[in-house]
């Protein structure tokens, strides 16, 4: 369930952004760079901001899937 959510979200933010470039200023690009280094660095370190944040909220990681998987 967590590895659903977190896609939606991220998926969300990334498609607002460009969105917010189109019409609204070129500047949100900065909006999606932020959040494509952010998976780059959760791919390496293993830890994710929203996912430390879903937790808190009471979603449950099953299947062991999401951005920080315990090996």
């Amino acid at each position: 369930m967590l590895n659903t959510y977190f896609r939606v979200i991220v998926g969300t933010m990334v498609l607002l952004s460009v969105v917010l470039t189109v019409y609204v200023n070129p500047n949100w690009m900065w909006f999606t760079v932020f959040i494509g280094l952010n998976l780059i660095q959760s791919a390496f370190t293993k830890w994710c901001l929203l996912e430390t944040i879903l937790r808190k909220f009471g979603i449950k990681n099953q299947n062991n899937v999401g951005c920080s998987v315990k090996r």
